[in-house]
């Protein structure tokens, strides 16, 4: 008597053997890139480079150089652009790194 549903004595056919394997190998390339792109730093600059910040792979603001140049105690607001202009820059430096290393992956299945 044949059993319904399920695979031919309890094995896993191997079609599926060879998806577990590759997924298996996209979560390892996943975890490597993950770790590549934490330890890359990402500079952008505003300003003409009156302001400057550095960010690392996993987002986070390590540093903010202001020009002295730049600091005037009646104009804040302009400060206060450069800084968020560079920290965007940054941050969108960060974004297209990460779709280097992680956009084509789903594909791969």
């Amino acid at each position: 008597m044949s059993r319904r549903g399920g695979f031919p004595a309890g094995g896993i056919p191997g079609n599926m053997n060879n998806l577990i394997r590759q997924a298996q190998r996209m979560q390892n390339q996943m975890q490597q890139n993950k770790e590549k792109l934490e330890q890359q730093e990402f500079t952008a600059a505003a300003g003409g480079g009156a302001v400057s910040v550095t960010v690392t792979g996993d987002r986070k603001v390590k540093a903010v150089s202001i020009s002295k140049d730049a600091v005037d105690p009646d104009d804040v607001e302009t400060l206060e652009d450069l800084v968020l202009a560079a920290v965007n820059q940054a941050m969108e430096q960060v974004d297209e790194e990460s779709q280097k290393l992680f956009g084509g992956m789903a594909g791969g299945l």
